[in-house]
């Protein structure tokens, strides 16, 4: 099914030297841009971390040290990134809970504040296991008919974005209330919409403010411990820590009371989005 698009997506995988948003960087990025006319453009880049690639991860990837010699740094491709991707909302295979952060890292690292709370994120895995509950390898085999070490080479950046595109297409084709009917499935809670909102809102799975976690938004109670309703009936929502000594308490008002625990978060461990994060909240408050 040809996605219905408002604006362009960027299909996107990566691999990278480890897990740790921290401290891991990305060594290839593949994507595909989807244009709202159909027009399709592909890019596939090995990028040079700057550290040493984990055996383990070459093992894996098939990326080593000696492919990636040579190759631009993420900080070097940067602003063409940003200008290929700008504009844009994203998709990926398990992209909302590691390849958006670590992506958002990267372009923090380089000094681009690339504003992805503007985008919508569609995780193509989350809609695969809130409707079937499986990986990537499993998604394609039931939505494309075809085994993917078949049809691609296991673990680069370029195979997994082609597969995951296909899954998506896959995924609208199968849930209609047209497919469902001929499989005799009730189609009350089975179909999805070819809406790129409904898809984002579809693919969340946490109420994070940042990426890593660290900041949550939770219901505003009244005196009454009632959730206050905003102007449309809704929940309203504030962000609150969601570790330390001050877990569970809204921001701003750590922010009031203890303005130490900002200078310390800021010079500690935690990624830059949580620190980006945290200092808008802060100017936000500054500005009331």
């Amino acid at each position: 099914m040809k996605l219905n698009l408002k604006k362009p997506l960027i299909i996107f995988d990566l691999e990278t030297t480890g897990l740790d948003l921290v401290k891991d960087c990305i060594i290839q990025i593949s994507y595909i841009k989807v244009l709202p006319d159909g027009h399709e453009e592909r890019g596939n880049e090995l990028i040079n971390p700057e550290k040493i690639i984990p055996a383990e991860v070459e093992a894996l990837t098939g990326i080593s040290n000696d492919m990636v010699k040579g190759k631009p740094t993420f900080k070097q491709i940067a602003r063409q990134l940003e200008e290929a991707f700008k504009g844009c909302d994203f998709a990926g295979f398990n992209s909302n809970h590691f390849d958006i952060p670590l992506l958002a890292e990267e372009f923090l690292r380089a000094g681009i504040d690339f504003d992805f709370s503007k985008c919508r994120l569609i995780d193509a895995q989350t809609i695969f296991h809130k409707m079937e509950r499986r990986n990537l390898a499993a998604a394609y085999k039931f939505y494309c008919g075809h085994k993917m070490e078949e049809d691609f080479e296991a673990h680069r950046a370029d195979q997994d974005t082609e597969a995951t595109y296909r899954v998506l297409q896959a995924q609208l084709d199968f849930y209609t209330e047209e497919h469902q009917r001929e499989l005799n499935e009730n189609p009350e809670g089975r179909t999805l919409q070819n809406d790129m909102d409904f898809l984002a809102d579809f693919s969340k799975v946490n109420k994070n403010v940042d990426f890593a976690g660290r900041i949550v938004w939770q219901e505003q109670l009244g005196p009454d411990k009632k959730p206050l309703l905003d102007k449309d009936g809704k929940p309203r929502m504030i962000e609150v820590f969601n570790f330390g000594k001050h877990k569970g308490l809204p921001v701003a008002q750590v922010l009031r009371m203890d303005p130490g625990y900002y200078s310390w978060i800021l010079s500690g461990d935690f990624t830059f989005n949580t620190k980006q994060v945290l200092t808008r909240i802060r100017l936000r408050e500054a500005g009331k």
